[in-house]
């Protein structure tokens, strides 16, 4: 598969352009990658999908470490290596266990997880593979971290889908990430 929108170097971009690839160095990324080189293509989209996701990353309600979880079982169910390969080292790092990540990986049931994991888990399984949430499933996450936090991690698995529908249909690459890949 070859990259269908790559980078652009910076004599190819319209001034607009330059100016959303600016905000996306400037801000906690700190360099323009994974989804927002297709998204340039459109700087007004990828300067409003930057902010929310900037607010869903690094200031969910729900905490780096549980947005990390849904990010991964939102790049599994896209089989999204880009996602992937950027968000399960931060997962590991963020408290996310090894085991945890290697059952999304291999699309296992997990064997063990922390209550607030469990719950976010499956809020973000059902979401992708039932279109809905059960009631149970929802009450156990509303217990857990309130409207507000559920209403981010509705955010999270829906902004991640939509990144990984743009890496998806752009054919983006993945970063080289030893030991951080899926397969399909």
């Amino acid at each position: 598969m070859s990259d269908r929108l790559g980078p652009l170097g910076l004599n190819q971009m319209t001034p607009e352009q330059r100016i959303a690839a600016q905000a996306i160095i400037d801000g906690p990324r700190g360099a323009l990658y994974g989804p927002f080189v297709p998204l340039l293509r459109s700087p007004e989209l990828m300067e409003n999908a930057q902010r929310m996701g900037e607010h869903l990353r690094y200031r969910s309600a729900i905490g780096t470490r549980l947005s990390e979880l849904a990010i991964l079982v939102t790049a599994r169910h896209w089989n999204q290596q880009v996602e992937w390969a950027i968000h399960a080292p931060i997962a590991a790092q963020s408290g996310i266990s090894a085991e945890l990540i290697a059952a999304i990986a291999a699309r296992a049931a997990p064997q063990s997880m922390r209550a607030d994991e469990a719950a976010v888990y499956q809020f973000s399984i059902e979401l992708h593979q039932q279109k809905r949430v059960s009631e149970a499933t929802y009450a156990a996450a509303l217990a857990l971290f309130g409207e507000h936090g559920v209403v981010d991690l509705m955010g999270i698995n829906g902004y991640y889908t939509f990144l990984a529908m743009v890496m998806n249909a752009a054919q983006t690459p993945a970063p080289a990430a030893p030991g951080w890949t899926l397969a399909d």
